[in-house]
């Protein structure tokens, strides 16, 4: 907080009429000071304030969702969508990959001779699975195949269940069925055959 009446000379001290104006003007300069220090903070994304990240989040036509997504995702988000800049290279998706989902969890390979792009994901975050899809659609080329592989589990189990209904049709051809009043069939009740 600071002090106008410091900022006076030393003979504007003593007098009463001083005294009063700098103590009226003290908070106001203070809250002068605090939003200056918000508007600096907004300037980079690191340290903006929501109004200013959504105002970003304007100009990459983002919409975002404040309440599935952390404030350090979107910021995240909006340093990514910045930093997508060419030459793009394996090493850079790579980077890009990194970046957003942390070390080790994603692996790129490219496959030359089949031009096919393969992308290995061990994720569960949908809006971080989105934005690593809107990354590769801008930056793998159109003459590359783009398969993605999520890796969750190294297990998986299957149970199958067969159901089965008979359908009793109501539509018979040179019959006096009605359209909208009766219907096209009814089903019956359903019975587990395995």
């Amino acid at each position: 907080m600071a002090d106008l009446m410091s900022y006076l000379p030393h003979y504007y001290q003593d007098i009463h009429e001083f005294k009063v104006l700098m103590a009226i003007e003290n908070p106001e300069f203070n809250l002068l000071l605090s939003e200056f220090d918000g508007v600096l903070n907004d300037q980079f994304i690191l340290t903006a304030q929501e109004p200013a990240i959504e105002k970003r989040e304007k100009l990459f036509n983002i919409l975002a969702d404040p309440k599935t997504e952390t404030m350090e995702f979107r910021r995240k988000r909006i340093i990514n969508r910045q930093s997508i800049k060419p030459p793009f290279t394996l090493k850079y998706l790579q980077q890009r990959l990194d970046f957003l989902l942390g070390e080790g969890v994603a692996t790129a390979r490219v496959d030359v001779t089949n031009y096919i792009l393969r992308v290995e994901l061990a994720i569960t975050n949908a809006a971080l699975f989105k934005e690593v899809l809107e990354m590769i659609e801008k930056i793998v080329p159109l003459n590359i195949i783009y398969l993605q592989k999520t890796a969750l589990e190294n297990r998986l189990c299957l149970k199958e269940h067969i159901i089965a209904r008979k359908i009793k049709r109501s539509i018979r051809l040179s019959t006096n069925w009605r359209l909208g009043i009766i219907p096209f069939g009814s089903l019956s009740s359903e019975v587990v055959v395995k």
